[in-house]
């Protein structure tokens, strides 16, 4: 199918050609005064074919952005996408994608021994009763299951 190039980088991807679960780089950006944002798209299921249920796409969002953490002082964001098969991590500076992988790998390893969502009340959170730590649990396993094919992007 022949499309026009598209302003948003995940838009210009083939999604029929692509291997989920992967991580790929899917943006790398200069900003006016030189800080460097690298944007990984961290796939875990194949699009149009599977996706993650809310509950497990929420805590799994908490529960990144909150572990991740520990990791690394570059995560600027860990946003799920609106699809449901997967997220996008913001990293700030140069980062190496081993560094990437190593970073993703220890926090998914976090969330397994996890016991509770964090901030997943009404307090914190804007819809605190819509998660499911089970859920984001089975989801991260099968995930990092798959880990020595996280490089390959496409089949």
């Amino acid at each position: 199918m022949n499309q026009p190039r598209m302003n948003v980088e995940s838009f210009n991807l083939d999604h029929t050609t692509v291997a989920a679960p992967y991580i790929r780089i899917a943006d790398h950006k200069v900003l006016p005064h030189g800080d460097v944002l690298t944007k990984y798209d961290v796939r875990f299921t194949q699009p149009n074919v599977a996706h993650l249920e809310m509950p497990a796409v929420h805590s799994i969002e908490h529960l990144f952005a909150e572990k991740s953490r520990n990791h690394s002082d570059k995560v600027i964001d860990f946003s799920p996408m609106g699809c449901q098969t997967g997220f996008y991590l913001i990293l700030q500076g140069e980062t190496d994608y081993d560094e990437a992988l190593a970073l993703v790998e220890a926090t998914m390893t976090d969330i397994l021994e996890a016991t509770e969502v964090p901030a997943a009340n009404e307090v914190q959170c804007g819809w605190g009763a819509n998660h499911s730590l089970e859920a984001a649990q089975d989801a991260v396993r099968g995930f990092l299951a798959e880990r020595d094919g996280w490089s390959t992007v496409t089949r």
